[in-house]
């Protein structure tokens, strides 16, 4: 057996684990490297075996966040045509998400040919998109089902079992155990690790005593996160201060899990009456569509979730909540001037509405923006969590002038391999040396010892 990292190595993003026994090669996962100069050239060295892509006989998908799923169509183009193995939640979330982000892609390749039309060149250096969306959708035919608990056979003498990881909708651990000669072999791979006692999900499941391999994220493993209360301290005076001042409180968010924690936090914080009444926007289409899958699937949802949904039923001007739909909707927030939330993707600030929106609201020293996730190198929401005092959008230079927070992330602390495996409801690092024969680390930042 022969375990490959193709991603996610000294860095945060492109998760994909090739995995070779016998005549039989599989994936677990295959996503998209973001974030930074360097991305598209990632992406495009990304599914370099060493050998055809047609030679893959499956793939195991452990979420759908585009960092662990990106490339699935690029696989497709490469001549991939074996199955997709992912939870239905998942694949309801990669029916909007894959061919979204072709989209982006043509998009941006087509503003980048009339850029240089403008400039009177021909368009020799304009970047193709790594797939199309008629290619998008052409990989979603290949996705198959697969619930909690169920245990599939996807090759001979394989068998995959997937457990509920708590991370969003759907999302994953995977128990898998290898066959034939000898002694059978056990992987666990963690895919990203959602917390306990977080609002919306369930719980992460509690993994499997031993294996011979496991595969583990890292993003964190030099960090704790805040503590709840403290999270809802920080959004409180966040608020606060932005009413106060007669501004706007901009939130980038992840559209798929972030933003359906967010407006759970700012619902429940209305409802305990630490906050006033509030009219939230949700300005982007994917968050609204993630939104509207997540409601479809209440058996995922923590009876907290359940609960809430019901109050907010119970008390629609308690917690105004507004999906902006259209484009034209989305412009007409640059006429709000005070008193809103808006909560738009990217979570990283480098595609989709949230641009237009810092590009309104930067300038203006009564706004605020609250980074609520994990910003990579080289993206906007990294230069403005490291405190930049201009930001370049849409090629215009945007002075930053707003009392900027960050406060939803995690706080450094000395990292340790206990720490790792307690997300996993494991024993101390001990017990790693024993049962767990073998540890690998993913999603590992730069820097992080």
């Amino acid at each position: 057996m022969r375990i490959s990292f193709f991603g996610a190595a000294g860095e945060v993003a492109g998760s994909c684990t090739l995995v070779e026994t016998g005549d039989v090669r599989f994936l677990v996962d295959c996503g998209m490297f973001q974030g930074g100069r360097e991305a598209r050239s990632k992406n495009l060295r990304a599914l370099n075996f060493g050998f055809d892509a047609r030679d893959i006989d499956f793939v195991l998908l452990t979420h759908a966040h585009i960092d662990h799923s990106g490339l699935l169509p690029r696989l497709g183009v490469l001549g991939f045509r074996g199955p997709i193995y992912a939870t239905p939640a998942s694949i309801d979330l990669l029916e909007v998400l894959l061919p979204d982000s072709a989209h982006i892609q043509e998009k941006e390749s087509e503003w980048q040919l009339r850029h240089q039309h403008r400039r009177g060149k021909n368009g020799v250096g304009v970047q193709p998109p790594l797939y199309t969306v008629i290619e998008a959708q052409s990989s979603l035919g290949l996705l198959r089902p697969v619930n909690y608990g169920e245990t599939i056979h996807p090759a001979e003498n394989i068998t995959v079992r997937f457990h509920d990881a708590g991370h969003i909708l759907g999302s994953s651990w995977l128990e898998v155990t290898l066959g034939g000669e000898g002694r059978p072999r056990k992987l666990v791979f963690s895919g990203d690790l959602g917390m306990r006692k977080r609002p919306v999900l369930n719980d992460p499941e509690k993994v499997i005593p031993e294996a011979d391999v496991l595969v583990i994220e890292s993003t964190y493993g030099d960090r704790l996160h805040r503590p709840m209360p403290e999270t809802e301290d920080e959004i409180v005076a966040a608020v606060g201060r932005t009413n106060a001042c007669h501004g706007n409180l901009i939130i980038p968010s992840f559209a798929v899990g972030r933003t359906q924690e967010i407006i759970y936090i700012l619902a429940d914080l209305v409802r305990r009456e630490r906050l006033a009444p509030l009219k939230v926007y949700v300005d982007s289409p994917m968050a609204n569509a993630a939104t509207r899958i997540t409601l479809a699937h209440p058996a995922l949802l923590d009876s907290e979730t359940l609960d809430l949904l019901q109050w907010m039923e119970a008390h629609p001007n308690k917690m105004k909540l507004e999906f902006v739909a259209d484009v034209e909707g989305s412009r007409a927030l640059n006429q709000v001037r005070s008193g809103a939330i808006i909560i738009s993707a990217s979570g990283m600030c480098d595609a989709g509405r949230i641009k237009y929106h810092l590009r309104e609201n930067l300038p203006r020293s009564e706004c605020s923006v609250l980074i609520a996730g994990f910003q990579a190198s080289g993206s906007l929401g990294r230069r403005l969590v490291d405190g930049t005092r201009m930001a370049h959008i849409f090629g215009e230079a945007v002075p930053v002038r707003f009392i900027y927070r960050r406060r939803l992330s995690a706080a450094r602390r000395p990292g340790r391999a206990d720490q790792l495996a307690a997300r996993l409801s494991l024993a101390p690092t001990a017990h790693l040396r024993g049962a767990w024969r073998s540890l690998r680390l993913e999603h590992i930042r730069p820097g992080t010892r």
